[in-house]
This record gives C-alpha cells, sequence and structure tokens, in this order.
C-alpha cells in the first residue's frame, strides 16, 4: 500500500479526481472552518461564515499558515475526539483532494487537508 498524499484539484480539461480520493473542502465535513477572507489593508482569518476575523496578514501564505495552525489547534482538542475518530474511520488510506496549492519540496504544507492526512493515518502509538 502507497503513502496517501494530498491531492491539488485543478480545473483543467480532463482533469479528474484519482479513483479512491476523498475531497476535504469546503462544503464537506471536513472542510476547515478557519477561512481566508481579503480585504482592503490584507488578508484576513475568519473563523466560521460569520465569525470574527483573528488576524490581519499580508501574504497568502502567512495567511494560509495561520489558517492551517487554527485547524490543527482546533481539531486536537479534547471536544472533538469523536469527529477525530470519525475522519480516521473515513479518511484512513485514502489520498485528499483541495484547492490549495502544493508546496515547494521541502516546504511545510500549509493546508488543513495535509492536517487531516496525519490525523487519518496515525498509528496506533501516534493516537
Amino acid at each position: 500500500m502507497t503513502t496517501p498524499t494530498r491531492i491539488q484539484r485543478r480545473r483543467t480539461k480532463g482533469w479528474r479526481k484519482p479513483e479512491g480520493a476523498v475531497y476535504v473542502g469546503r462544503p464537506t465535513r471536513f472542510g476547515n472552518p478557519a477561512r481566508i477572507v481579503r480585504a482592503d489593508h490584507g488578508l484576513l482569518v475568519q473563523w466560521g461564515d460569520t465569525g470574527g476575523s483573528v488576524g490581519v496578514w499580508p501574504t497568502m501564505t502567512e495567511a494560509r499558515r495561520y489558517a492551517t495552525e487554527v485547524y490543527r489547534a482546533w481539531i486536537e482538542q479534547p471536544e472533538q475526539a469523536d469527529t477525530r475518530r470519525l475522519f480516521r474511520a473515513l479518511l484512513h488510506g485514502r489520498d485528499l483532494t483541495c484547492w490549495c496549492p502544493l508546496p515547494a519540496d521541502g516546504q511545510p504544507d500549509h493546508c488543513h487537508a495535509a492536517v487531516l492526512l496525519e490525523l487519518a493515518n496515525q498509528t496506533e502509538s501516534d493516537q
């Protein structure tokens, strides 16, 4: 069995989601509630559709990094234990797709799908 990976979705003609891969973006149950919103003074990271913003960032890379950190902090909360169990059951061993750009080689992956890949494929000793 190969290691599951994150795949960037495309709108190019002929692109198809690989068989067995799971889309984890909005509006799926796996979507990140932290969204990036463009504003006159920078990029805001907002929690949910109508939540308050939790900061302003000058670049998309920094906004994505923070949105991913917020997602990781949220999913790791004790009250999300049932959600983590469900996500592990549904996503274990599957490739995940979303719209975030893939990182350059050796760079961190600032995408909540990367967090989900880690979560879904943890060994028993990691949990």
